[in-house]
């Protein structure tokens, strides 16, 4: 990886979480507080639970609901030495977490047991005015799975997420076992680098691995075909916002605003926005805006002009294209 400044290189060196003196809860912290990292810009989740304790006193590391209703589980390890020195393995450890959470039917349930008590712990990051953590925990619950079109599918399935900054071969074996048998379980390498005082990190999604077939560009000799093909597009190959204003479907300029809300950007020629003079991504200022752990970029960005999402644009243009 490198830094390009003033039209010159600079190495950005890798280093190791043991070396920056970085303990599993630091990285726990980190994602907690930004769990956009393990999503894509068609994905969203808000996180409700750190250090959950289950009946048999295991402590799951963070707990989040997904915009499709799932119930998702992320256990964090700091390297490899972590992951092989366990008595009991990672991907099984994270198993026994996501079954005690298969036994959740109700949001309440999951508030009162879950949510309330993260939101009393981190109350100073939360707006409770007169309400109670149980009633903000229900209230934040609600709107984001109806805001998701989500509410009559929660916790249908549970997902677990593991993070690591490298994976020995048994666990990769294990999870990618699991994927073939249905079990929804991802692994994630993140890793930190160093330039001068300034920390990075690169996180990739290594399992489960993707489709290469969506990534194929298909021959089609009939329109029947041809459009049964665009129906294939899927969240790998939807290109971002950076595309969009190349095809000139939204422009350096365009005012947007969240779904169902009044607060307006400016789209600037990078793909970031200016709200109120200060230059962010399209994520951090839905974060701020709906109070989420992470939003769903597309769907919850208006074209103030159109009137459409920009997901809505973005398929209309490729479908037209195709």
């Amino acid at each position: 990886m490198y830094n390009i400044k003033n039209k010159t290189a600079r190495k950005i060196e890798y280093t190791t979480f043991s070396e920056l003196n970085m303990l599993e809860s630091d990285i726990e912290e980190i994602l907690r507080n930004s769990i956009e990292m393990l999503c894509d810009d068609e994905e969203s989740m808000l996180i409700v639970g750190r250090q959950v304790r289950n009946q048999s006193r295991g402590r799951s590391d963070l707990t989040a609901i997904d915009n499709n209703g799932n119930i998702v589980l992320i256990e964090i390890k700091r390297d490899k030495n972590d992951i092989v020195g366990r008595s009991e393995a990672f991907e099984f450890q994270a198993i026994r977490y996501a079954a005690s959470y298969a036994t959740i039917n109700e949001i309440e349930d999951l508030v009162e047991k879950v949510y309330a008590p993260y939101i009393e712990k981190y109350r100073d990051e939360f707006e409770l005015g007169e309400l109670t953590s149980y009633e903000l925990g229900i209230r934040k619950v609600n709107e984001f799975l109806e805001e998701n079109n989500a509410v009559s599918n929660f916790n249908r399935k549970q997902r677990i997420l593991l993070v690591a900054s490298n994976f020995d071969e048994q666990t990769l074996s294990a999870v990618a076992w699991l994927n073939s048998n249905n079990v929804d379980m991802s692994c994630y390498k993140l890793n930190p680098y160093k330039l001068n005082d300034e920390l990075f990190f690169k996180i990739d999604k290594i399992l489960p691995l993707p489709d290469y077939d969506e990534f194929y560009v298909d021959i089609t000799d009939s329109p029947i075909k041809q459009y049964a093909d665009k129906k294939k597009i899927t969240r790998r190959v939807l290109p971002k916002i950076d595309k969009m204003l190349e095809w000139g479907v939204v422009k350096e300029g365009d005012i947007i605003v969240p779904k169902g809300k009044t607060e307006e950007a400016e789209l600037l020629a990078n793909g970031n926005v200016l709200v109120n003079g200060e230059e962010m991504s399209m994520q951090t200022w839905l974060k701020t805006v709906f109070g989420w752990s992470s939003v769903e970029t597309y769907g919850f960005t208006i074209h103030k002009e159109s009137g459409k999402t920009l997901s809505q644009i973005r398929m209309e243009y490729m479908v037209k294209e195709d």
